[in-house]
């Protein structure tokens, strides 16, 4: 029998968003039902909002959660009724090409749920595959992922998206090691996470830019060695300044726009690498000459989801914050209802806000 509940939809480009009764399916074969606990705030389900995603409205929106599962489907053994979960949006498939060549975390062919959510007897487009701003949410067995449930789900959820992408793009695709220099451009969520990845890994030297000084602190918070703001000096300077006139080992664009990539590509130091974490406009383009391509050397390349593979990820990393290791209470700006995610995507907008968190 459908479940009844309430959920946060998109129903139209750019209008505000509204707090619905949706119903939601009991689970079909390789399908779980999760009681959402919470779920982040994120500038993913604004961009769905303004239409910057695709056109499918309406969503359901809301990714970046935990929960407790309460129904499994037929041929489900990942995991149990009970389980507390983190929502992920790389359910890999473990056929594709990728999978078949030992590279699950770049799955080509990934799983969401087959049944539909729906509102008013018309199919939602949920966020990612997840849409957790919701009392309850229909996953595919493989987006839930098992963790330690000692972890709060207000900090818990946030591994879900922006903290794996942050810390992945340092950790996994920018390959960050011990006493590596790593420059950080953009310090929201996905860029603070990226600092404490750094951070983690053992970087000697860690330079956070922004244009916002409030930002900035709160990147030191997470282990940046060294800060520059942007909008007062020439930042490609400053990090030369702070490494020997060097550049970085790892630059990484936590932004999405071509003048910060621009800034990366050259702070970097000969043979060093850029990762691209942030998501840029599809219609941005770069001008870059191909001889600095050429004879820097080294690595241009795009982070997705932090090249994570949530099965081995998801456990070590809230395993890291149980050990006090990574302190994702920080990420955590305050907690909120369902009626009130309107008014955070306008805080997260104005940049008041690292994350907000609906708690249900």
């Amino acid at each position: 029998m459908p479940h009844s509940v309430q959920a946060v939809v998109a129903r139209s480009v750019g209008e505000p968003v509204t707090v619905e009764t949706i119903e939601v399916p009991d689970p079909g074969p390789g399908e779980v039902l999760v009681d959402v606990k919470a779920c982040g705030v994120c500038h993913t389900d604004l961009h769905y909002r303004e239409g910057a995603i695709n056109d499918e409205f309406p969503f359901l929106l809301g990714h970046e959660a935990a929960g407790i599962v309460s129904e499994v489907g037929p041929d489900v053994d990942q995991v149990s009724v009970g389980d507390f979960v983190i929502l992920n949006w790389r359910a890999v498939c473990g056929q594709c090409r990728s999978c078949q060549r030992g590279r699950p975390w770049y799955c080509f062919a990934t799983h969401n749920a087959v049944q539909k959510m729906t509102l008013d007897g018309e199919d939602l487009s949920p966020a990612l595959g997840i849409g957790a701003f919701a009392e309850k949410t229909l996953v595919a067995a493989g987006q839930a992922t098992k963790v330690d449930e000692a972890a709060p789900a207000e900090v818990a959820g946030l591994i879900g998206c922006g903290v794996m992408a942050g810390l992945g793009a340092a950790m996994n695709t920018g390959n960050v090691g011990r006493g590596d220099s790593v420059a950080v451009f953009g310090c929201g969520g996905v860029g603070d996470a990226a600092v404490a990845g750094s951070h983690l890994a053992g970087a000697h030297t860690i330079v956070a830019v922004d244009i916002d000084d409030r930002k900035l602190e709160m990147a030191r918070e997470f282990g940046a060695t060294h800060t520059v703001n942007s909008a007062n000096e020439d930042p490609v300077e400053a990090i030369r300044a702070v490494t020997g006139g060097n550049g970085v080992d790892v630059a990484i664009e936590a932004v999405g726009l071509p003048t910060t990539y621009e800034q990366a590509f050259n702070a970097r130091d000969l043979a060093g690498t850029v990762v691209l974490v942030g998501v840029p406009n599809p219609e941005a383009r770069l001008d870059l000459p191909m001889i600095e391509v050429f004879g820097r050397g080294g690595s241009l390349k795009s982070s997705w989801y932090g090249d994570c593979l949530p099965s081995r990820d998801f456990p070590m990393l809230i395993d890291l914050y149980l050990q006090g290791r990574l302190d994702l209470d920080r990420f955590v700006s305050e907690t909120i209802g369902l009626d009130q995610v309107e008014e955070a995507f306008h805080r997260m907008e104005r940049g008041e806000v690292l994350r907000s968190v609906v708690v249900l």
